[in-house]
């Protein structure tokens, strides 16, 4: 069924004393446009549209457009893995934000890139094959696939924001919506223009069809009101402005890559989070600080970010979280795995290139150090020089960037034994036992349950 008609199905079936199938039919010979109109967009009742899912397909977008799109914490969906598949023929996406000289030295920084990465897949290949000779009970095409897999692991790293990638995700229409409507005042042209198009296709017969007899618009209702989402764009704008006019001088607190912090103070907690994404702070820092300040000054922080807030407006992400804030600082690469978690709630500060990039140990091992070394530093000397957003693009994979996840203690152990196992990448494996470590410092009795593998624990041919 159309995932309107399904919606409204559903939640006739609720309200009725009728079977399933008489509200099928109900619905067949009614208005489904008219019903949500009336109770989903008049008289907000949200629920009725988690009741109707589809499927929207996203091809040759940029990494960075990816990430933006997956940034929902109620959504399904996979993307084109660049741990398993070979990038170097995929070329990258020139963001529409730079033009003429700037796009020239752009699209330079980036062929610079993809020909680094070749040079280093190659490179790391003949070392693993060297290092990790096929064992007599694994079948060639095996050996083949797991000893790639391992290469683009490491080559990886060489990729950057700017290149394409593909989407499938599965969402009910209402987070659909909201999707729609955060991706339209992104910072980014790229991903504002998504969002226009996501809208033109709910209004449209689908692409991809099942039945050839069924063609209907795929949300035609939801394609009218999913307005841009002002007040997330005015919230973030006035938050800025507020940090950049009232925050004092950082402190230069220096924390470990992956910071364990557990709020008792709500009002600072909240504040805090809020003022995470619009600088370039440790989370901890901001705690204390906030923390530490009178009630009314938590309160101005609060106001910035509500003060255009309306009724209809959800409260933002900050509001949310969890009695555990990990704040990490990860390479992009593992940071697009990780953020496939859902059950917790993540924040991102600007991607600024300012703390330097990761090297995996195979890089030097199969001699190409030199190679990498140069590369990365090049693209982010040109990342640099070239104006926001549209440097984000160029990005290297391998640069870290701050992020903050914040989750209960169920979420924790699930990444931390999961993510840390020998099947996966070594950067995230690492990242998951620093979480377990840290959860043992602060709670001894449940952190010691965490069962995680070290990462010094290894099976390279193992996927």
């Amino acid at each position: 069924m159309p995932p309107e008609k399904c919606a409204y199905a559903l939640a006739r079936y609720s309200r009725s004393p009728d079977s399933i199938m008489q509200s099928l039919e109900w619905v067949r010979t009614h208005d489904s446009q008219k019903f949500l109109e009336s109770f989903y967009f008049q008289y907000g009742h949200a629920s009725i549209a988690d009741l109707g899912h589809t499927v929207v397909c996203f091809e040759g977008m940029s990494e960075l457009a990816a990430s933006e799109i997956e940034d929902e914490t109620l959504w399904d969906g996979q993307a084109k893995s660049s741990r398993y598949q070979d990038f170097s023929r995929s070329g990258f996406i020139t963001p529409a934000e730079l033009t003429d000289d700037d796009a020239a030295r752009y699209q330079a920084a980036g062929a610079a890139l993809m020909s680094a990465y070749q040079q280093v897949s190659a490179r790391v290949i003949d070392h693993l094959c060297e290092k990790l000779p096929r064992p007599d009970d694994m079948k060639p095409d095996a050996y083949k696939r797991n000893i790639a897999a391992r290469a683009f692991d490491v080559a990886r790293y060489l990729l950057f924001w700017g290149v394409p990638t593909n989407i499938g995700q599965v969402t009910s229409i209402r987070t659909l919506e909201k999707q729609i409507k955060r991706l339209r005042v992104s910072e980014y042209e790229e991903v504002r223009s998504l969002g226009e198009e996501i809208a033109s296709s709910c209004a449209a017969q689908p692409d991809c069809q099942w039945d050839e007899n069924a063609r209907e618009p795929l949300a035609p209702t939801l394609a009218r009101h999913a307005e841009p989402d002002e007040f997330l764009a005015r919230s973030r704008t006035d938050l800025k402005l507020w940090a950049d006019q009232n925050l004092p001088p950082s402190s230069g607190l220096q924390v470990d890559c992956v910071d364990l912090v557990r709020p008792a103070d709500v009002a600072a907690d909240v504040a805090a989070t809020l003022l995470y994404s619009v600088t370039d702070r440790p989370f901890r820092e901001l705690y204390e600080m906030t923390a530490g300040w009178p009630s009314a000054r938590r309160q101005e922080v609060i106001d910035a970010a509500l003060g255009s807030r309306n009724r209809r407006d959800d409260l933002p992400r900050a509001f949310r979280g969890g009695p555990y804030a990990f704040d990490i600082v990860m390479d992009i690469g593992a940071y697009r795995d990780l953020h496939r978690h859902r059950r917790c709630h993540q924040f991102r500060q600007a991607y600024a290139g300012h703390l330097g990039f990761d090297t995996p140990p195979a890089v030097a091992a199969a001699g190409a150090a030199g190679i990498y070394d140069h590369a990365m530093r090049s693209a982010l000397d040109q990342m640099h020089k070239l104006p926001a957003p549209g440097s984000h693009y160029l990005l290297p994979f391998g640069a870290r960037s701050r992020f903050l996840f914040k989750m209960d203690f169920a979420e924790a152990e699930y990444i931390a034994r999961v993510r840390s196992g020998v099947k996966g990448h070594f950067s995230y494996r690492e990242i998951a036992w620093q979480m377990k470590l840290k959860l043992e410092q602060l709670e001894p009795e449940l952190g010691r349950r965490v069962e995680a593998t070290p990462p010094w624990i290894e099976d390279p041919l193992k996927r």
